[in-house]
Parts: C-alpha cells; structure tokens; sequence
C-alpha cells in the first residue's frame, strides 16, 4: 500500500463537460473587442472573441480549438476563441487573386450583352441581366459597359 504511486484526480460532480457560456458583453475582455471591431480602440492582447470579430481584427483562431460559447437572447450561439493565441489572417497570392477576380467576373457579366454588373447575376435561374430578360433598363451606374470592339486602321 505505501509504494503505490497513482495520481490524485480532482472530480467537479457539477461538471458535464460542456464550454462555459457567455451572454452579451459578459466574456472576458468583450468591451475591448467591441470597441477594436468598430475601429474605435486597440486590438486587446487578452479575451475571447468570435471567429467573425476575430477576422475583423485581421486574425484567425490559428487551429486552436474554442474555449467557450456566446450565446445570444434569440437562442443562436457562436464559439469563442482566444485572442492571445489568435494569429495574423493570411494574405491571398497574387494567383488567387486573380482566380477570385475570374470567378466574381463570370458571377457578375451578363452572357447576352458582355456588361460586368456590380453584384452577381441570376445567371442559373434567369440566364442573362435583367436588361436583357425583360427590357427593364438598368441603372448605367450599376455596371461597366463592354470594352468597344477594335477598328483596324488599314
């Protein structure tokens, strides 16, 4: 009995293994993260924030798993992270980019009459631009015209 050697465990019996949930402005260092999301104060050193607050502080959670759960009056909930061991948000290369560019620019243009509109199209239910679907005129200042075709001089 005396050379035994095993560990003591602390047991909580109220403990059922769930995240601690915060309401609104009650997690740790909430204020402070409010105010750096809106552009009005630093970004704290300590806390927990949202994956969405933590992107808007240019941040991601860097694989570390959530430490608890904000939960809102309407029942939703999102995860909380650690602001301490959130890391720098990546930056895209130049060739995604330029595949993002390419995908928004197939959303965006119209198939009929080549205009590249400032929101995405409709392009699986209707086909083409609201212009050319129903002869309703669009705003000029909702799109970029279509480069003019090329003359050549001799």
């Amino acid at each position: 009995m005396a050379d035994q050697t095993e560990e003591l465990v602390d047991v909580d019996l109220y403990d059922d293994g769930s995240f601690p949930d915060f309401g609104r402005n009650q997690a740790p260092g909430a204020v402070a993260v409010f105010a750096a999301v809106r552009g009005k104060g630093p970004v704290p050193q300590t806390g927990l924030a949202t994956r969405r607050q933590l992107r808007a502080m240019y941040l991601s959670p860097g694989g570390h798993e959530p430490v608890g759960r904000l939960v809102l009056r309407s029942g939703r909930w999102a995860w909380l992270y650690r602001i301490d061991l959130a890391v720098p948000k990546r930056t895209p290369t130049l060739a995604q980019e330029r595949a993002l560019d390419r995908a928004m620019a197939a959303r965006s243009t119209c198939p009929k009459c080549q205009r590249r509109y400032h929101y995405c199209l409709p392009l699986r239910t209707q086909g083409c631009c609201d212009e050319c679907a129903t002869g309703t005129p669009a705003d000029p200042s909702s799109y970029i015209a279509p480069p003019a075709p090329h003359q050549l001089a001799a």
